[in-house]
């Protein structure tokens, strides 16, 4: 209990806004109201970008080096790999090691693909920025799933119950949620320290504990996505920062990434593949 109040604490610092922050159930005023359908004529949803954006008031989330430009792929020049600015005021020591290790590997030569590239799970908050494969939803009244094509992992929210007493840290944790009128309000806790926050390879603790607020955008264009991140293992205030995914017309198709990444040229040194040597359940 008193984890769950210093967190709701940390928020309050963060927006003023602890009454949106509510674990479970319908917000008083919206139950009237349809949900947003995030499925509607085929719609598939694509990262604008691969970083965060802080949102008023947010401390700044971690970005590119100024001394080391950053150049991504398909804009005419070689590209290179992100190096993290590990001078931002925001970061824990526990933090700033973790990323100094990670740029010392970019600096020494070691081609540091994205988790997602090298068929990692993402995991929490990071699932919404995998780059160019759709992302797509299933809603129903219990439950609403979001299906990265890309090796096809699959997150569930629950909708309209409370967290588990003690959830088991997984890779994508535990999500409940409910809907306040065109928006999906996710909360999730749960979470193994495996995964990153973005794709600067920020770490983060099992104390990491998220909040994604999703609706849709200029005539349902875009996805937008509000988060707030709080782990105080690494950030000293929690993280409000936006990320949109434009709007395409998909269908979902199979994707076996492990499959492609064996037979890749450009992998010599990269992290390896995921193997499991028992399964998760």
């Amino acid at each position: 209990m008193s984890e769950r109040v210093e967190n709701r604490s940390r928020y309050a610092a963060a927006t003023g806004l602890l009454a949106s922050l509510v674990y479970a159930g319908i917000a008083p005023g919206f139950a009237q109201q349809s949900p947003p359908d995030f499925a509607a004529n085929k719609a598939g949803w694509i990262s604008v970008g691969g970083e965060w954006t802080p949102l008023p008031g947010s401390p700044s989330p971690v970005t590119q080096d100024p001394a080391h430009r950053y150049v991504p792929n398909n804009v005419g020049g070689q590209p290179t790999f992100r190096i993290a600015d590990i001078n931002n005021p925001n970061l824990t020591q526990f933090a700033k090691d973790a990323l100094k290790k990670s740029n010392d590997d970019v600096l020494a030569g070691k081609p540091m693909w994205s988790r997602s590239a090298r068929c990692w799970a993402t995991g929490v908050p990071a699932f919404l920025l995998i780059p160019a494969q759709p992302m797509f939803f299933v809603q129903t009244p219990q439950q609403v799933r979001m299906i990265a094509q890309h090796d096809n992992d699959v997150r569930r929210v629950y909708l309209n119950v409370p967290h588990s007493a003690n959830p088991k840290p997984s890779w994508y944790g535990e999500s409940v949620g409910h809907y306040e009128g065109d928006t999906l309000v996710i909360d999730t806790v749960g979470l193994n320290d495996k995964t990153f926050i973005d794709n600067f390879r920020t770490p983060h603790s099992e104390k990491l504990h998220v909040v994604e607020r999703l609706r849709l955008v200029e005539g349902g264009k875009f996805l937008e996505a509000e988060v707030l991140i709080d782990d105080p293992a690494v950030f000293l205030k929690p993280l409000h920062v936006t990320k949109r995914s434009r709007r395409v017309e998909a269908t979902l198709a199979e994707w076996r990434c492990a499959a492609g990444e064996m037979n890749n040229p450009f992998t010599a040194g990269a992290d390896p593949l995921p193997l499991a040597e028992r399964p998760d359940f």
